[in-house]
C-alpha cells in the first residue's frame, strides 16, 4: 500500500511527489471527504497563500466570493463592504493565517477557518463551530497534496479510487528522458485555468530555479507562447493531444478520464511532475532541510521537513 510509505519514511528517504498522490489517493479511496464547506450562501472573502489561495478559488469560484491573498486580503477587504464572512484558508493553520483570521474578526466579519491541523494559532482565535479540520496525510514539508486534495474533494465528490487506477495506468507508460529536458510546458483543457497555479507552485517548490516550468490552457498556448523556441522543452499536453507546439520528440500527451473532473487533473498533474521529480537530480531533497531552518526563523514558528 501507498499509505505504507508514507507511514514510515524519514528525513533521509523521502518520497517522491508521484508517491504521496497514489497514497493520498488511496486513502480518501477508504476515507472520502464529507466536510461541507461553510458560507455557501452568502458574500464571501476568501483567503490563503500560494497554494491554500487557488484551492480556495477552485472551492468558491462557483459562489459569490472574492479572492486574496497574503499580500491583498486587507485592500481587498475595504474595497467589498458588502463582504458577509470571510473563509481563511491554511493547512497549516499558522504563517500567515493568525493575521489574516485577526484583522477579519476585528472588522466584526465572521471568519470560519479551513485547515488540516488542530491548535494551531489561527484556530485558537476561533470557537469550534467556526473551524473544519480536514483529513491528511504524513507527507514531506510543502507537498500539500492531502490537505488540498480533501478539501477539493469535498466539493467535487469525485471518486479517488477511479483517479488512482487511471493514474496507475498512465505512469508505467511515461518515458525515462525527462533528465534530458530543463522546460517544461504543460497544456491543459481551458476549464481547469483556475488549476494553473497549483502546479506551477509544485514546480516552484520541487526545482526552483533549476527548472523553467509554464502552464497554460489550450487557449493560451496560441498566444505567443512559443515565440522563442527551446530544443530542450518538454511539452506535457493532458487531455487533448498537442500536434502544433515542441516536435514530435519534446511533446507528450497525457489522456484524462472521460468527464475529469479538478481533483483528476490535479492528481495526474502532481504525478507527472513526481516523475519528472524522480529522473532530475534530488534539488528538494538536498535543500530542505535548510529550507525549513530558515523558514521557522521567518515565520517564527517551528518548521518541520515532515508534516505528521
Amino acid at each position: 500500500m501507498y499509505q505504507d510509505v508514507l507511514v514510515t519514511f524519514r528525513e533521509d528517504s523521502l518520497p517522491d511527489l508521484d508517491t504521496v498522490v497514489l497514497g493520498a489517493l488511496e486513502y480518501f479511496e477508504d476515507k472520502p471527504s464529507r466536510q461541507e464547506l461553510p458560507a455557501q450562501d452568502k458574500k464571501v472573502l476568501v483567503l490563503g497563500s500560494e497554494g491554500a489561495a487557488v484551492t480556495g478559488r477552485l472551492l468558491y469560484e462557483d459562489r459569490n466570493a472574492v479572492f486574496a491573498d497574503e499580500s491583498t486580503y486587507e485592500e481587498t477587504y475595504e474595497a467589498h463592504p458588502d463582504i458577509e464572512a470571510v473563509v481563511v484558508i491554511s493547512a497549516s493553520g499558522s504563517k500567515h493565517a493568525p493575521e489574516m483570521v485577526k484583522y477579519a474578526k476585528e472588522r466584526g466579519s465572521e471568519v470560519f477557518l479551513l485547515t488540516t491541523a488542530k491548535s494551531t494559532p489561527a484556530e485558537k482565535l476561533l470557537d469550534t463551530e467556526h473551524v473544519l479540520v480536514f483529513p491528511r496525510l504524513r507527507e514531506p514539508y510543502t507537498y500539500n497534496v492531502s490537505t488540498y486534495m480533501g478539501m477539493l474533494l469535498s466539493k467535487t465528490k469525485e471518486d479517488a479510487g477511479a483517479i488512482k487506477q487511471h493514474v496507475e495506468t498512465v505512469l508505467p507508460a511515461l518515458p525515462e528522458n525527462f533528465g534530458s529536458f530543463d522546460a517544461f510546458c504543460l497544456i491543459i483543457p481551458p476549464q481547469f485555468d483556475s488549476l494553473r497555479g497549483l502546479l506551477l507552485a509544485k514546480f516552484d517548490e520541487l526545482f526552483g530555479p533549476r527548472i523553467s516550468a509554464r502552464v497554460f490552457t489550450t487557449e493560451q498556448m496560441k498566444h505567443a507562447k512559443t515565440v522563442v523556441p527551446s530544443p530542450t522543452e518538454c511539452f506535457i499536453s493532458f487531455g487533448e493531444r498537442n500536434k502544433v507546439f515542441g516536435t514530435k520528440e519534446t511533446r507528450l500527451h497525457i489522456p484524462l478520464r472521460e468527464h475529469a473532473g479538478i481533483v483528476d487533473l490535479m492528481a495526474m498533474g502532481y504525478a507527472i511532475i513526481g516523475r519528472i521529480q524522480n529522473q532530475l537530480p534530488p534539488y528538494f531533497k538536498d535543500n530542505i532541510e535548510v529550507y525549513v531552518k530558515e523558514a521557522s526563523r521567518l515565520f517564527n514558528t517551528k518548521i518541520k521537513v515532515i508534516v505528521e
